[in-house]
């Protein structure tokens, strides 16, 4: 599509109030909210009187429908006609917003709190060569007869204009032909793409908010009373947080939705998707989404989205479940976990993720037709690599990987072999209520007080188990293990089942009566290594 050149104009007020009050120009639902307070406001028009210039507005001119802010305060303007031409604010929002409800006097609604703009006058009593404003909120200290509300101005008939002293009916009447013979300056950006003009005003914005692509793709999809995307990802949110999936974000949903419809699902494939098409697939798309979260809980037993190694893992699953409507059973399944298991341990997301996402797609269609994926990394899941990559933090993918091979075994609270609760709140940071250091922080810092990686050794994940909050704070503290699971002993007759829950699978050999720290590393080492084995269809190169 060959671009139109942006096109200089003006346009005077009665023409700019029109078209806002017939709903020819719109404020995009990307734009911030309304920020501007009364005060700027007011000088916003006192410019204006002045015969001062107040900026360029840069309206992007389509008959594309797209999602916008409706109502301006109180006052309800009318929805575009579909295929019909409207003006989209690109620059100069708040001054659109500020002149239109000045000049129409109307209430604005922020933070709970009404703004009244019918509240802004016009000062007679100032000479027009002060440097004093003439456009004012605060009359208390005046002559009412010195004031006259701007709406009044340009709404009032003869009669009222009349009332005030004669001295000032030449200056009423200046000041109205002002306002109303003022010329706007504007830029029309004419039927460019929406990925155009959504550049334009990254661009004009830089400094400020930066678009991201789904709120494009809201402004690009919206259907009126059909299909709001934004609308339609809380919908998806509130399903998956039934079962602890609602952090999911949507640059995950969108890539999924790009893959499925086009196998690719960089930036540039986003914004050129079809909008009728994204509306007319997206039950179906939105119904895989659930499956590969309902998957990822039920099979892999990660309870929670928070423990994912990458969000967009979702992507490829969903894809299978959209063209695979079936639970994989056989072949299938295994390579499924493969495949899981290699994209979370090489890091492979990391860097250059819609690339790989493109390129994992033909691993999903192989997996679809029952044929084994070609795999380029190779997986190192001996102790020794498991240990040098062990150092724990939270939001790391591999540490969230071996996180989710202790959470498959569904752990059980030392104390009295009931479920430990995991959820998505508690798993943001590695101080999170649910991690706990089977031989407490401030134990080991004195047992090891002569070991040069001690805090690497004290903050691994072979020293982390998930429990409860009260297990904690309550019972362990900075407790030896063996005192506090000797308590735990007496009090769990089934202690040995309890520890096999959290990858220690025989309590008189892991060290813990002796408080012996290196055999318990060691020994839960091997235990998450063999785990990780038990995942995966291992091929010549990795290394186990």
């Amino acid at each position: 599509m060959k671009l139109r050149l942006p096109e200089p104009t003006s346009s005077p007020f009665s023409v700019l109030i029109s078209e806002i009050d017939k709903g020819q120009i719109k404020i995009p639902q990307f734009q911030r909210d309304f920020v501007w307070n009364k005060a700027k406001s007011s000088k916003l028009i006192d410019s204006i009187l002045k015969g001062f210039p107040i900026g360029t507005f840069i309206f992007w001119r389509t008959n594309e429908t797209l999602r916008s802010i409706r109502n301006i305060g109180d006052f309800d303007l009318p929805a575009p006609i579909e295929g019909e031409f409207v003006s989209y604010v690109l620059d100069g929002q708040q001054r659109i917003t500020s002149l239109f409800a000045g000049l129409k006097g109307l209430i604005l609604k922020r933070d709970k709190k009404e703004i009244n703009y019918s509240d802004i006058y016009i000062d007679l009593s100032i000479e027009d060569d002060s440097d004093d404003d003439i456009v004012k909120i605060n009359i208390e200290n005046g002559r009412e007869n010195d004031f006259i509300k701007l709406n009044d101005l340009l709404q009032g008939g003869f009669q009222l204009l009349a009332s005030y002293p004669e001295k000032y009916h030449v200056k009423l009447q200046e000041y109205k032909n002002r306002i109303q013979s003022y010329q706007f300056s504007i830029i029309k950006i004419n039927e460019a793409p929406i990925d155009i003009a959504t550049e334009i005003f990254t661009r004009i914005n830089e400094g400020g908010k930066t678009l991201t692509v789904f709120e494009i793709m809201v402004a690009k999809t919206y259907e009126n009373e059909i299909f709001d995307l934004s609308e339609k990802y809380k919908e998806l949110q509130e399903n998956l947080g039934i079962i602890n999936y609602e952090t999911i974000p949507s640059s995950t949903v969108l890539q999924t939705v790009s893959l499925i419809l086009k196998k690719e699902c960089n930036k540039k494939t986003i914004l050129k998707l079809n909008k009728h098409d994204i509306i007319k697939n997206w039950n179906e798309i939105v119904d895989s989404i659930e499956k590969a979260a309902e998957y990822f809980k039920l099979t892999y037993r990660i309870p929670v989205s928070q423990l994912l190694p990458y969000n967009a893992l979702l992507a490829p699953f969903a894809y299978f479940f959209y063209y695979n409507k079936d639970k994989p059973t056989g072949d299938k399944k295994d390579m499924l976990l493969d495949y899981f298991w290699r994209v979370a341990l090489s890091g492979r997301f990391s860097q250059g993720l819609e690339s790989k996402l493109a390129q994992d797609i033909k691993k999903i269609d192989k997996i679809l037709d029952s044929k084994k994926p070609k795999y380029e990394e190779r997986i190192d899941i001996t102790p020794a690599n498991i240990k040098r990559k062990g150092y724990f933090k939270a939001s790391n993918s591999f540490i969230k990987a071996l996180l989710c091979i202790l959470a498959y075994q569904e752990p059980k609270s030392f104390n009295d072999n009931s479920t430990v609760t995991i959820g998505n709140s508690w798993l943001k940071q590695s101080n999170s209520k649910n991690y706990h250091h089977f031989f407490p922080k401030a134990f080991l810092k004195k047992k090891l007080s002569n070991e040069e990686d001690k805090d690497f050794l004290i903050n691994h994940i072979c020293n982390i188990t998930i429990v409860d909050d009260f297990l904690n704070k309550r019972e362990i503290r900075a407790k030896a293990p063996s005192i506090y699971m000797k308590k735990f002993e007496s009090e769990n007759q089934v202690l040995q089942s309890t520890m096999k829950t959290h990858l220690i699978s025989n309590i008189k050999e892991f060290g813990i009566w002796e408080d012996d720290y290196s055999i318990f590393f060691d020994k839960r080492l091997k235990e998450i290594c063999n785990e990780l084995k038990n995942k995966m269809m291992l091929i010549e190169g990795d290394k186990y």
